[in-house]
This record gives structure tokens, sequence and C-alpha cells, in this order.
């Protein structure tokens, strides 16, 4: 007796087990309703602002037989630089920082080493265009290599709060027009995506070859250009 009542205790759990298995596997899936009366679209904002961060860099270059001796030489070259360029360097207004460093083998004709090349660079960033091109002209170890300008994070932060707004106000227009067009009175926002870039150019001015042979105390002329800031908007609205 015992042992059947067991075997029923068993099979009514199988059962139930079944069952709660297959309710799961019959569940229907609920399928969403196609959107209607819905418009994408987007809208941008632009914003032209004075590029206001300068970066200089200069490098030089040693060759030698010998790549201990050349990396020597480098070394000499650049702790000179750092050494005068630190003398002005002033966080925001003239960051020195080091660009790269490299050192790798010549080869003659049939595939030896014959040869050491390296090369080392220096780079003078900041707002304060003076600081930085008078330090510039005091380093007689490197030479210019080039000159690139941009905007700061803080000047791009606030044109990019202009150039937003500016974007949003037209999406928000945009939105308005293309309801009452298709005879509907209002909208409400479903989803909206917003990115950011510049489109001025950095403007990196190849000055090498002239200041060879015109580095001195003086500062190195140099003038900035403009860059846009563009900010999109897009997404979609539901016309009601």
């Amino acid at each position: 007796m015992k042992n059947t009542t067991t075997l029923k205790f068993a099979l009514c759990a199988l059962a139930v087990t079944t069952t709660g298995l297959w309710a799961q596997v019959v569940q229907p899936v609920l399928v969403q309703p196609p959107l209607q009366n819905v418009a994408q679209l987007s809208a941008s904002g632009s914003v032209e602002v004075q590029q206001d961060l300068l970066s200089i860099m200069m490098s030089t270059t040693r060759d030698g037989a010998d790549a201990a001796s050349v990396q020597n030489q480098l070394k000499e070259a650049l702790d000179a630089a750092l050494a005068e360029a630190k003398k002005s360097a002033q966080p925001g207004l003239m960051d020195v920082r080091t660009g790269n460093f490299s050192l790798y083998p010549r080869y003659n004709k049939d595939g030896k080493i014959n040869g050491w090349q390296g090369r080392t660079e220096l780079v003078l960033e900041g707002k304060d265009f003076p600081r930085i091109t008078s330090t510039a002209g005091k380093i007689q170890t490197l030479t210019l290599g080039n000159v690139g300008f941009a905007l700061s994070r803080e000047q791009r932060a606030r044109v990019e709060g202009e150039a937003q707004a500016q974007a949003i106000e037209s999406f928000k227009a945009r939105a308005g027009e293309i309801a009452r067009s298709f005879g509907f009175g209002s909208y409400t926002l479903r989803e909206v995506a917003i990115n950011a870039n510049d489109q001025g150019p950095i403007r990196p001015r190849m000055l090498a070859m002239e200041a060879k042979s015109t580095m001195s105390d003086s500062a190195i002329p140099v003038e900035a250009g403009k860059s846009t800031v563009v900010v999109n908007v897009s997404g979609s609205v539901q016309m009601k």
C-alpha cells in the first residue's frame, strides 16, 4: 500500500512539472503593434569660435656608429630643451611634455647594420601664445617641427552648450512644423540622440625649414584660425 501511494505521488509531481513546462512553451508572444504617426528628423546648431590652444612641436635627430652615443646625444639635447622650457612652464598657460623618442639601426646595401639614427621631440602647449612662442625661440638644441591650433576643453564646452541650445530649438521647431504639415496639432518626443564635433582645421603650419635658419631668442610669429563647433540632434516624435 505504501509503495502504491509513493508511486501515485511521483506521478502527480511529474504531471505538475510537465504541465508547468508545457505552459512555458506555449505561452504566446506579445506582438507590438506597428508604429503609426511617427516622424524621424534631425537638426543642427553651429557656432564659430577662435581657436585658443597653441601646440608647438620641436625635435632633433642624431646619427652615429654607436647606439649608446646617439642616445646620449639625444638625451643631452632634450635635457637642455626641457631645462629652458620649464623656466616658463605654467599649467594651462604653457604645459611642457616630451614627444616621441626613437632609436633605430641604419642598414647598408648588404643588410648589415652600419650605424644608428635617433629622434627626440618636445611639445609646448597652452593658451598663452606669447609665452609659448618666446620659449620656443629660446630653445637652441631643438628645431621647430610644426605649429598647430585647436580649441581648449573649456572653450569647446562653452561653445558646445551654445550650439546644442540652437540644435534643440531647431529640432523642436521642425518637429512642430512637420506635425502641423501632416494635420496633427502637437507631438511628443519618443527618442533623441545628441552628438557634437568641430569642423575647424587644426591647421598645422610647417615652419621647420624657416625656423632652422632664423631661430633666435625672439618669439616665433603665429596666427590662430577658427573652428566651427557643430551639434547634431536626431530622433523621432509621435505626432498626435
